[in-house]
């Protein structure tokens, strides 16, 4: 079992032009707990503070102010403790295009996280952990993608691999940054399945980072919804969808389109519409 906890985290960025200074609030007191077996989505527009929580998380940035504990035990930012963290926090990055290095074959990419950690004992047995993770992440055949150049693949291919990476070293907690934002329609339903699935089998606690409001629902345990820095709202996925408190998360459900979430509202509103005038009766 994983327990990630962010308490009372904030980062600040100060930016300095000549002599003037201005100090950029990314992220304000946020507090969430990421546990096995779970996902959380995190949901909010472009320059929200939701990218900047996920590099703070796998220590690629560290906060301002506050904590970040895994298993009541607080997050390195060096040493060997470092390396052990992030054996168990991975991240899939939102540009499939941009995070893989084009100079080196898809084996190099996921045989070198096994190799840091000391995952085999051979290069046979190297070579068949890196087709098993490929056959994971439905690359068929596993022993042609294996030698293959991220060049030589589609982006939902690519953004398989980077999935497959993040997996390598056997994580506990997966941080999911947009990982299908970059993709075709048509091919998101079956990352997003697959993400779901490898989630189930290894029971790991996920951080879904998305603009979309749908697939956050489907996929996710829980929703936050960050504005300006701030999570401004949070709760069980069907009900921040169905019933939002905050006028920004109804502002986000107003401009993503779900028609299966606008006939659950006109069959909530025919019912109290019977409540009310059974009662006035």
């Amino acid at each position: 079992m994983a327990k990630l906890s962010i308490e009372h985290v904030s980062k600040d960025f100060e930016l300095r032009k000549g002599l003037k200074h201005t100090t950029i609030h990314a992220v304000q007191d946020a507090n969430f707990i990421l546990e096995s077996g779970k996902t959380v989505a995190l949901v909010g527009e472009s320059g929200s503070g939701k990218s900047t929580i996920a590099r703070m998380i796998t220590c690629l940035e560290s906060p301002t102010s506050g904590q970040i504990k895994l298993d009541g035990r607080l997050v390195p930012h060096k040493g060997r403790e470092l390396y052990r963290y992030r054996h168990n926090v991975q991240m899939v990055f939102q540009d499939p295009f941009a995070s893989l290095n084009p100079y080196h074959n898809i084996y190099h990419h996921l045989v070198r996280p096994m190799k840091v950690n000391g995952m085999a004992s051979s290069e046979e047995e190297y070579v068949q952990k890196v087709a098993d993770l490929l056959k994971r992440v439905d690359l068929y055949p596993a022993e042609e993608y294996m030698w293959r150049r991220p060049h030589e693949l589609s982006g939902g291919q690519r953004q398989r691999v980077a999935i497959a990476r993040a997996l390598a070293p056997g994580p506990r907690i997966l941080i999911a940054d947009e990982p299908v934002s970059m993709l075709d329609v048509s091919l998101r339903v079956g990352v997003l399945s697959m993400l779901a699935k490898i989630q189930h089998e290894d029971h790991l606690a996920m951080l879904y980072i998305t603009h979309d409001l749908a697939t956050a629902r489907h996929f996710s345990d829980k929703i936050m919804v960050m504005q300006k820095g701030r999570i401004v709202e949070a709760g069980p996925s069907d009900q921040v969808i169905l019933h939002p408190q905050n006028s920004y998360t109804k502002i986000l459900l107003n401009a993503a389109p779900d028609p299966e979430r606008y006939f659950e509202r006109q069959e909530e509103a025919k019912r109290q519409e019977k409540e009310r005038q059974g009662g006035i009766s």
